[in-house]
């Protein structure tokens, strides 16, 4: 059994409520490469993308060429007129606070498998020198539907399994636009992106993370700094608080939460697929001593069985191809991470 692969003696959640200060193992290092802790960085001017608008002959072009700025210099902007009500988006946050909420034996039954990172708990242990992130999450495969684990569905709160079905039925429409606008905005074929995630055998990940409060934010991060493997990622900020932050020219950004907003950022294969054109941003979450918070990061991939690489019509003379084809870059990226390796680094040709 590999280390940490057995439920903790108290999860991050419960350390918060009893009290406690986080152990060593949990101290952020700030000779990290991605900086130190900052306590108040500048609020990210991260781009608003109207979605409506994409649909909307005489104000696409000028939606797509906001677009196709938000992801050559961010990678990432928030989505707003995307068709989910805020009420709507209300009602799924409750459902999921509503699980974290459940007595720990409850949670205990969706405990993810050693040697798996799908079901409830906090991230698999790899060394004894890994720091840890203060958050407890669930994590699990939504598409392709006959590869769900419905074990780890919790059965509690009742209506938590058909709220995720629903809401993951509806990120996939709204991914299938945003890959459209995507290859639009570099006056590609509109399938050109949407036909490698989205057709077929998609891959849909969800995680749902609690980061509770902690008595040492200034030591402790939710979620150390790093670049997501997906193709898109789209995510449900808690309206209560702020944590999400993103790296930009050396400096860290805090992302604004808008309330009935998407935050949606590139995956490293769309910073591959666009050949580099487009950027897969460093993140983080950093801890809050007041307030938990509460986040749904809805994670798209190819098949793990395509092979992704630049697209042909982004390559020529003056834009060479920077990176190599790769195949279940899932594992790839997974392998690098514990070698301490940046993986798009490691792909470039």
């Amino acid at each position: 059994m590999a280390a940490g692969d057995s439920l903790p003696a108290k999860t991050a959640q419960q350390m918060a409520i009893d009290g406690d200060q986080p152990p060593s193992k949990y101290m952020f290092n700030n000779n990290n490469k991605f900086g130190g802790l900052q306590t108040s960085p500048p609020f990210a001017p991260v781009p608003i993308i109207d979605m409506s608008r994409l649909f909307s002959c005489c104000k696409q072009e000028t939606e797509l060429v906001k677009l196709r700025s938000a992801l050559t210099t961010w990678g990432c902007f928030q989505a707003v007129n995307h068709g989910l009500s805020d009420s709507y988006l209300d009602n799924l946050r409750g459902v999921i606070k509503q699980f974290f909420e459940l007595p720990l034996e409850e949670k205990r039954k969706y405990f993810r498998e050693t040697g798996s990172v799908e079901g409830y708990g906090n991230d698999m242990t790899y060394s004894e020198n890994q720091v840890q992130d203060w958050c407890d999450r669930l994590f699990l495969r939504l598409l392709p539907q006959d590869q769900r684990k419905l074990r780890f569905w919790p059965k509690n709160p009742l209506n938590f399994r058909e709220t995720i079905d629903d809401y993951t039925m509806k990120i996939k429409s709204i991914s299938v636009v945003i890959f459209e606008a995507m290859s639009k905005s570099l006056d590609l074929e509109e399938s050109c992106f949407s036909k490698q995630f989205t057709e077929q055998h998609d891959v849909l990940q969800g995680r749902f993370i609690l980061y509770p409060p902690c008595p040492a934010p200034d030591q402790v991060l939710g979620l150390k700094a790093h670049s997501d493997r997906s193709g898109i990622t789209l995510l449900l900020q808690d309206p209560g608080v702020e944590g999400l932050q993103v790296l930009n020219d050396g400096k860290w950004y805090m992302v604004p939460v808008i309330h009935d907003a998407l935050f949606v950022n590139l995956g490293d294969q769309m910073q591959i697929m666009s050949n580099g054109i487009f950027k897969s941003p460093v993140h983080r979450v950093v801890t809050n001593k007041e307030k938990g918070r509460i986040s749904v990061a809805m994670f798209t991939e190819p098949d793990p069985n395509k092979e992704i690489g630049p697209v042909d019509a982004l390559v020529d003379e003056k834009r060479p191809r920077v990176y190599k084809t790769v195949k279940n870059y899932a594992v790839f990226n997974h392998e690098c991470f514990q070698k301490g390796v940046i993986a798009l680094d490691a792909v470039k040709i």
